[in-house]
């Protein structure tokens, strides 16, 4: 999913960044209200109400938070106190509670545009991304030169894959205020996705302009083939930049450097930075492997029930496998295809699945496929084949062939270095926190890889072997024989994808803009000191036990 930059606003939260405006009330905190002196109750209140502002607007969010429960144990009502702590909330990660207090904040002031674009925020936070959309458009509608919520509301459309719209939202956002680095941040984001990256370019060196230590926009240039300004890659290199960043900012200057030295050739060093990165990462996100490996024998071990015959007027091609894998360029190519609707990495069908479950443990009859086509008819509308790329359905393999009468799957695999190489070298904004660990990253190969391989020997009719390696080498045998499998009309459009003009959400969307070509290949040999944890993993497999001398 799209990682648009959060600009700060509320002074008081220094641990998190936070989408939400600065409440009016903690503007101009007002200590001495005029209220009538046989009105006990009133004058409780609002003295309450003051002592709650106060603590908040100077940043003592705990004391804040106690005058604020205090208020609402009493049982009185009012639409800042609502808002406020359900800013509060949010920022202390109780977002179901945040929601709950900013919708009662709506309820008794529904025209306030600070009130809907914070639900919009927790909404989004949610990935309750169509409703956030809804309120932060109302914002809008209330107050129209709301810069901030242009922003968010580009953010919102990035995540619903509105890249078009996002584009729009966020220019609007740079028109009101053109001093805010954030913005021009996220316009580069979204130009990246929609492949205008001379565009994207001048944005992210706009946003650094104004905002010097701008570490995420350094690390967005970085994955450019160049980024055609010495001085700011003078700036990724310099010891400054390291004074005042976080740990997490430093995971974004390191991977920076590697990415600056690999396209140098100066492999040893860019291993270093690497590793340097990935140390850290690991630290703040370790990965669970034997959660998802207990998960996925569990699912290939579930015995099959006979599936109910479906009139299913969609055709659901799941695209599986390893991140890193090629999966991107292969929906380039089936995308080309009119009738197809890319649906990206979208988690629609394990949504689907635990909704199905869900339901049956209730004893309330209904289909998976009913539920997974109702959740894609939502999205799709027009066109009579879809692909979902979210390549953590490989353990789902046996449930999607069962269950879905028009599936077909299509198992992306590559060598096993380049594709761990490729993998440690992503840094991903959320998700896949195995790329982080070489040792994690082959387990989860060789997870993944015995898992294919029972569900091929099951379901081979069903299951497409897509080899990246010979994609590349061989795209015109590869491509025909990948169209003659799913009966499709040949068409020499297929061929290149680099024409594409679809949005890309995905680690390779720079790549994938280029034409088809084979420059990977063997890539993993420059870094084989690096890989050794991964190789001696990996060569104690009877399948894999000559790979490092490949």
């Amino acid at each position: 999913m799209c990682s648009l930059h959060k600009r700060k606003k509320v002074k008081h939260n220094t641990a998190q960044v936070s989408i939400f405006t600065v409440p009016h009330e903690l503007r101009e905190v007002k200590e001495n209200l005029f209220i009538t002196t046989d009105n006990f109750s009133i004058y409780y209140q609002n003295e309450i109400i003051n002592k709650a502002f106060r603590y908040h607007s100077q940043g003592n969010i705990s004391e804040a938070a106690k005058y604020y429960q205090d208020f609402l144990d009493q049982g009185f009502k009012d639409h800042r106190v609502f808002s406020n702590y359900g800013v509060i909330l949010k920022d202390l990660g109780k977002l179901e509670e945040a929601e709950a207090f900013m919708r009662k904040a709506l309820l008794i002031k529904p025209e306030s545009s600070d009130y809907n674009y914070n639900l919009g925020g927790i909404l989004k936070d949610q990935n309750k991304f169509r409703e956030a959309e809804f309120y932060t458009t109302i914002a809008i509608k209330f107050n129209p030169v709301f810069a901030d919520a242009y922003s968010n509301l580009g953010g919102i459309q990035s995540d619903l894959y509105k890249f078009s719209q996002a584009e729009s939202s966020l220019r609007k956002s740079i028109e009101l205020n053109s001093n805010v680095s954030e913005y021009y941040y996220n316009l580069g984001e979204v130009l990246v996705h929609l492949g205008k990256f001379y565009e994207a370019k001048e944005y992210l060196i706009k946003a650094i302009k104004l905002k010097p230590n701008f570490i995420k926009a350094y690390y967005v240039l970085s994955r450019f083939g160049s980024i055609g300004n010495k001085e700011i890659e003078e700036n990724i290199f310099s010891d400054e930049i390291l004074y005042s960043t976080k740990q997490e900012e430093l995971v974004d200057i390191y991977f920076a450097r590697s990415n600056i030295l690999h396209r140098r050739n100066k492999f040893r060093e860019s291993a270093k930075y690497l590793k340097l990165a990935n140390n850290i990462k690991f630290k703040i996100r370790p990965y669970e492997f034997d959660k998802l490996s207990k998960y996925s024998y569990k699912l290939l071990n579930k015995n099959e029930i006979q599936k109910l015959e479906s009139n299913n007027l969609l055709a659901n091609i799941f695209i599986v496998g390893m991140t890193r894998s090629g999966s991107t360029l292969l929906e380039s190519i089936l995308s080309i295809n009119k009738e197809v609707l890319d649906l990206g990495e979208i988690n629609i069908f394990e949504d689907s699945y635990l909704e199905w479950m869900n339901l049956q443990k209730d004893n309330i009859n209904c289909s998976l496929e009913d539920i997974y086509n109702k959740n894609i008819l939502e999205i799709n509308n027009s066109r009579f084949i879809t692909t979902n790329k979210c390549l953590h359905n490989y353990i789902y393999t046996g449930i999607i062939v069962n269950y879905l009468s028009s599936s077909r799957v299509i198992h992306c695999y590559r060598n096993p270095l380049d594709n761990i190489l490729s993998i440690y070298r992503s840094n991903f904004a959320r998700g896949n926190d195995y790329s982080s660990s070489l040792v994690d990253c082959a387990k989860l190969y060789l997870l993944h890889d015995h898992v294919m391989g029972e569900y091929k020997k099951k379901y081979r009719s069903k299951i497409y072997d897509l080899n990246y390696d010979l994609l590349v080498k061989d795209p015109i045998g590869e491509i025909k024989s990948l169209i003659k499998w799913l009966d499709w009309e040949w068409k020499d459009c297929y061929l290149s994808p680099q024409l594409n003009k679809r949005s890309v959400l995905t680690a390779s969307n720079i790549q994938v803009r280029s034409p088809i070509n084979s420059k990977s290949i063997g890539g993993w040999k420059n870094y084989r000191e690096m890989l050794q944890p991964a190789i001696d993993i990996l060569v104690k497999h009877e399948k894999y036990k000559n790979l490092q001398f490949l």
